[in-house]
């Protein structure tokens, strides 16, 4: 495994470098509501109105693989190359690039001028995301890098707590503002504001601390498995199996929430500009199961982390109550939920903190609640959908820990292929669109159960593959986030 740098967490470094984890979580979060105000504007189907999601997510497939393309070329990987802060500027810079578009686009009026502005700022994500994973790990001791990990996990889910309401504030006005129309003028400002901000913080790092190189690794030779000689990461099925899971969660994740306002327009009578609270409180349900998950990676008591396993998800919740009374919403609605954060909380106790068991019942209450929001109407229905996204929150470490373990050597391919699979966050978001079109938008939601469903087989299976090669499953650390 690669050297520290410092036998103490370096907390000027870690600081600027959790800025891009803050970008990724507003950004991503912000697209739900762009989508409807461009369906509007544009007169786009559903489906075609996902294409938002579709190029922003396709970007980190695209990123990932020029990414392997031009390291294959120059026989050397980039980032081992130009080091970790030149790859971090970079990156900054091209998603900044693709910001400008928004400016001739909103003058001209064009959509596809938009999309292709955001599959630029996705394309400079894809190396900041190859980049600012593993930096977040060498900038400390290797013992605590999950806590730096879930540390900055929380930051990402603090961007996707509070984008939408920001760009909402941005496009609509107050929440008490008359205006609940929106005007393709009104989007080129906030972005061209996070352009600005990607360069700024670009050029906090050209000035920070943060290494310029990366550390020798010394990469293990051996496979981890006795007797098993694969010469390439896709020979193992638990990686294989495990792309389609990541492609299937991070599907569910973003299309659950991409279509929610859709579904609030269309079957409950909401306008645009109030739906932007709900897509926060969607985005903040991650943050609040990821808060929660978060407390075993401390080094304290049983009975604090007891105690921290209530506490801590309802301090995040009290962080979207929080943002949103500053940003003048009613908050009379949001209190019921957290009675389904405690159905949340019941759940990450029973896992006992192994990820195939986690997988296994947190995707089971994705399929429920799916279900119950199908099955009702009004604000149950709302719920329901919302707090899919507590039951998402910690997937994505089960399912990257589970399908790279075992991997030996190969450990670095797999999760380079493990990561092109985030794509899933656009192409289900459109899929879903498409069935929208074809029925009706609360049918359409039957997608998310399907892609639940195979989780639920994912957690089964590998844990019988697991077993087959010698891995005890309780010894699998689930740590990091997307």
């Amino acid at each position: 495994m690669s050297t520290n740098y410092s036998k103490k967490t370096n907390w000027g470094q870690f600081v600027p470098l959790v800025t891009v984890f803050f970008f990724w979580g507003f950004v991503a979060a912000s697209n739900d509501i762009l989508i409807p105000v461009f369906k509007k504007a544009f007169n786009l189907s559903q489906s075609q109105s996902q294409l938002v999601s579709v190029a922003f997510y396709v970007a980190y497939t695209v990123g990932s693989l020029i990414y392997m393309f031009i390291s294959k070329a120059i026989k050397q990987d980039v980032v081992n190359k130009i080091g970790y802060k030149n790859g971090l500027i970079l990156g900054l810079l091209i998603s900044a690039a693709g910001t400008l578009l928004f400016y001739p686009a909103a003058n001209m009026g064009s959509f596809p001028l938009m999309i292709s502005g955001l599959f630029i700022v996705g394309l400079g994500f894809s190396l900041q995301q190859i980049v600012a994973n593993p930096l977040a790990i060498e900038i400390g001791p290797t013992e605590t890098g999950s806590q730096r990990l879930t540390m900055a996990g929380g930051i990402n889910n603090f961007g996707t707590t509070i984008g939408p309401l920001i760009v909402s504030f941005a496009i609509f006005g107050s929440a008490s503002a008359a205006n609940t129309e929106a005007s393709i003028e009104s989007v080129k400002t906030p972005y061209l504001i996070l352009g600005v901000a990607f360069v700024l913080v670009a050029l906090l790092l050209k000035f920070s601390s943060l290494p310029k190189i990366t550390p020798t690794i010394t990469e293990d030779t051996d496979d981890a498995v006795a007797g098993h000689h694969r010469d390439s990461a896709l020979k193992y099925p638990q990686l294989v199996l495990g792309m389609i899971a990541i492609f299937v969660y991070v599907g569910v994740e973003v299309s659950t929430a991409s279509n929610l306002p859709a579904y609030m327009e269309k079957s409950l009578g909401f306008s645009t500009k109030d739906i932007a609270p709900y897509v926060s409180l969607y985005w903040a349900s991650l943050m609040i199961g990821r808060w929660t998950g978060a407390v075993d990676a401390f080094d304290i008591t049983a009975g604090f982390k007891k105690i921290l396993r209530f506490l801590a998800p309802y301090l995040a919740f009290g962080v979207f109550l929080l943002v949103n009374a500053i940003a003048k919403h009613d908050l009379s609605h949001f209190y019921i939920y957290g009675v389904i954060i405690l159905v949340m909380i019941v759940c990450d106790i029973l896992s006992k903190g192994n990820p195939a068991r986690m997988l296994l019942i947190f995707s089971s209450m994705g399929i429920l609640a799916i279900a119950i929001g199908m099955m009702t109407s009004g604000m149950t229905s709302v719920y329901a959908f919302t707090s899919v996204g507590l039951f998402c929150s910690t997937l994505w470490p089960c399912i990257f820990a589970l399908a790279i373990n075992g991997l030996g050597k190969h450990t670095n391919q797999g999760s380079g292929y493990l990561i092109m699979m985030i794509m899933g966050g656009g192409i289900i978001s459109w899929i879903q669109g498409m069935l929208a079109d074809m029925t009706n938008i609360h049918f359409s939601y039957i997608v998310g159960i399907l892609c639940f469903a195979y989780l639920v087989f994912y957690a089964l299976r590998v844990t019988k593959i697991l077993k087959e090669q010698g891995i005890e499953l309780d010894h699998v650390k689930s740590e990091g986030g997307h």
